[in-house]
């Protein structure tokens, strides 16, 4: 293939290229696409044939980044990268959600998309090209994929918004709009913005489809250059003899079942009739020969018949599987304050959703530590979700996070994160675990509601209460039937999961996941507009529980005494090879965490040991003034007279003549190594050095200093 290259320009002073026909020549379709001193080199590849017994789209997406694009060499023992970091798989999510439907129905042959940052510079992130690469290569490849997406990012800085921003700018932005979409519906949407109105979020949503259009036509061109012919897959079909057997048996024993309101009661009755039909489907012998040929096909049929019946039913009737009215929110309940030993904790349950947050505060020196393509190298604010087997009923190995969970996770601390003290405020690192205990439909909103009750029963003082709430969708055609608060089988069954969290003044995060080709601007507003409605619902049920921050943090929760001292002192307070700060952490058993500019951040559950460690820091760093009177220790005995230490590791000298009224002959006569004696600063040189004097020590200020 030779080399081919487009590009656009973006804005006045940014330039967006495509390139292919130089690197990946082995892959099915492999672009390199640039922006500044950002390179992403993004490559595909789909299996020849389809693996025995897939009956869903196997459909893999790996971010893979390299330290080496921002200059930088690993961390760790083995000096190379790893299992991704948390920023790579939210990046390949990214990825994965817009163009997941936009393949064809029944494609089930394995397709790798791997995105590798080759190059990143300052200003331009890597997220929104790997996006855009991933659309391009699939489409120059003989895969199957004709819609190509394109992706924008929007900030907001006061009441301008701002397309394509660089890193700078970010730091700025009140919103970190990233929209991606085909060149006439959005297809996937995520944000996080300090409590934007929902006009100022569709504005930047209307503003990014705009440059999404102008990436696409760019795709199209290479593609029309360089693209290969589409190569022929055999699409997944049921077979129609299975469907008719199926159809005929079950169809009016699920429709039975799915009268039932009660969730419990409908789970039984499907799986009776599951049950049922597997022995019916032994029972003839031509159908049995059938599905042992074609074994995924009685299970997807059976799942197909209730898809159709939910979604009829909704669309038709207005009628949703547990009864409620399109825009009814299902019962909710707040518990704070349910741990006793923990710093913060709460039970928040929608229907049968549950999930438990706990709120954990540390030293500012126990931050999370980043070693990834991001700016950032540390994080003082994190959100942990996890999603346990028992939630939803089912037997399985726990294996730690999966990408779900991680996505989860970030999208609950995104939504809190602006309403967060800062660190100036509020000096601790602060951890939240959300254990989802039930699912039943939009876990992670309500793990950002039962972390807002967490973070409020540990006494965190939030700016602000966040609650969330996600909105599904049926579409069949022109009509559109949107209700709020899904459930488990509506998200299954339904086209769209739409999750909005936010104040009362407005939004902190979005997450759309899109299951058809796109969403109109039109419904995205009415959207919008439905979770603003539902959180002001559901915050006045928080807030019933918990009206406001708790005043004071728990008993348990470490206490962060803060001081300031001359940066030049924070060697000394160090010492050699840390032996000072060692000490004084063994000694009082609290952590010392030292800042650049002087601030020392004392971290100690028993408030004694903390004020010790105060004590000694600013003992070690105090600068004596004339007058000031001490009660010291005689650390040296000269000729001349005696060094007295009066802080730790500073002293003074005590001249003969300066120990007593009367006349003295022999330092020795009269002090001893070790003594304590009450000291009197009366002379300071240009060198620094300290005079002492014992005589000039008033008889009140000898009682005050010896306490």
């Amino acid at each position: 293939m030779s080399y081919h290259i487009v590009e656009t320009a973006l804005g006045s002073n940014k330039t967006l290229s495509f390139a292919t026909g130089k690197l990946a020549l082995e892959a099915s379709g492999a672009v390199v696409v640039r922006v500044g001193d950002t390179m992403v080199l993004a490559s595909t590849v789909a299996a020849n044939t389809t693996r025995p017994g897939i009956d869903f789209f196997p459909l893999l997406v790996d971010f893979e980044e390299k330290l080496y694009a921002v200059g930088r060499i690993p961390g760790g023992f083995f000096k190379r990268e790893g299992k991704p970091t948390e920023n790579a798989i939210l990046t390949a999510r990214r990825i994965d959600r817009p163009i997941r439907p936009l393949f064809p129905d029944g494609f089930r042959n394995d397709v790798q998309i791997v995105i590798t940052p080759l190059s990143v510079d300052p200003e331009n992130p890597p997220d929104i090209l790997a996006i855009n690469g991933a659309s391009a290569a699939l489409m120059i490849s003989d895969i199957p994929f004709d819609d190509p997406i394109g992706a924008a990012r929007v900030a907001k800085i006061g009441d301008k918004f701002v397309l394509d921003p660089g890193m700078e700018e970010m730091k700025e932005s009140e919103m970190d709009l990233v929209v991606a979409g085909t060149d006439s519906t959005i297809m996937m949407i995520e944000c996080g913005s300090d409590q934007v109105a929902e006009a100022d979020v569709l504005a930047g949503i209307k503003l990014a489809h705009g440059r999404i259009k102008e990436i696409i036509k760019l795709q199209r061109e290479l593609a029309q250059k360089v693209g290969k012919k589409k190569r022929e897959f055999a699409l997944y079909a049921p077979n129609e003899k299975i469907t008719k057997f199926v159809k005929d048996k079950a169809l009016v024993n699920i429709e039975a079942a799915y009268k039932l309101n009660d969730r419990d009661e409908r789970k039984a009755a499907l799986s009776k009739i599951s049950s049922e039909l597997t022995e019916q489907v032994k029972a003839n012998e031509e159908i049995k020969q059938l599905a042992a040929e074609n074994p995924n096909d009685v299970k997807n049929i059976f799942d197909k018949l209730q898809k159709a019946l939910v979604r009829k039913n909704i669309l038709e009737k207005n009628q949703r599987p547990d009864g409620r009215k399109l825009d009814e929110i299902r019962k909710i309940e707040c518990e704070v304050g349910v741990l006793p030993r923990v710093h913060g904790s709460a039970v928040f349950s929608r229907g049968s959703t549950q999930v438990l947050t706990v709120a954990t505060l540390g030293a500012l020196g126990e931050e999370q530590r980043l070693d990834g393509l991001s700016p950032e190298e540390t994080k003082r604010y994190m959100h942990h979700y996890n999603f346990p087997s028992y939630s939803v009923g089912e037997v399985r190995p726990l294996r730690g996070p999966g990408r779900r969970e991680i996505g989860h996770g970030a999208l609950a601390e995104k939504s809190l994160l602006p309403v967060v003290p800062g660190e100036d405020k509020f000096p601790y690192t602060i951890r939240l675990v959300s254990e989802v205990l039930g699912s039943n439909g939009s876990t992670s909103m309500a793990s950002t509601c039962a972390s807002t009750l967490a973070l409020m029963d540990a006494g965190v003082k939030i700016e602000s209460p966040v609650a969330g709430i996600s909105v599904g969708l049926v579409k069949d055609g022109n009509k559109e039937i949107l209700f709020t608060d899904i459930q488990g089988i509506e998200d299954f069954y339904g086209d769209m999961d739409f999750k909005v969290a936010g104040t009362s003044k407005g939004i902190t995060g979005i997450q759309v996941d899109c299951k058809i080709k796109g969403l109109s601007l039109e419904l995205i507003e009415k959207t919008l507009e439905m979770t603003k409605k539902a959180r002001a619902i559901i915050l006045e049920k928080m807030l019933a529980a918990i009206g406001a921050p708790r005043e004071e943090l728990s008993k348990y929760a470490p206490r962060v005494i803060s001081l300031k001292i001359d940066p030049s002192k924070i060697g000394l307070v160090i010492g050699p090879g840390g032996k000072n700060i060692r000490g004084m952490i063994e000694e009082t058993g609290a952590q010392i965490d030292i800042e650049d500019d002087g601030t020392v951040l004392i971290t100690c559950v028993e408030s004694e040991g903390g004020e010790r460690a105060k004590k000694m820091i600013m003992d070690m760093t105090y600068e004596p003034k004339v007058g000031d009177v001490f009660l010291g220790k005689v650390v040296r005995l000269m000729a001349f007279g005696a060094f007295v230490e009066i802080v730790p590791g500073k002293d003074g000298l005590v001249h003969v003549s300066q120990i007593s009224q009367q006349r003295v002959a022999k330092v020795e006569d009269v002090l001893n190594i070790g003594d304590e004696v009450v000291v009197k600063l009366v002379e300071k040189d240009d060198q620094g050095r300290l005079n002492l004097s014992m005589k000039a020590v008033t008889a009140e200020e000898k009682k005050k200093a010896q306490g």
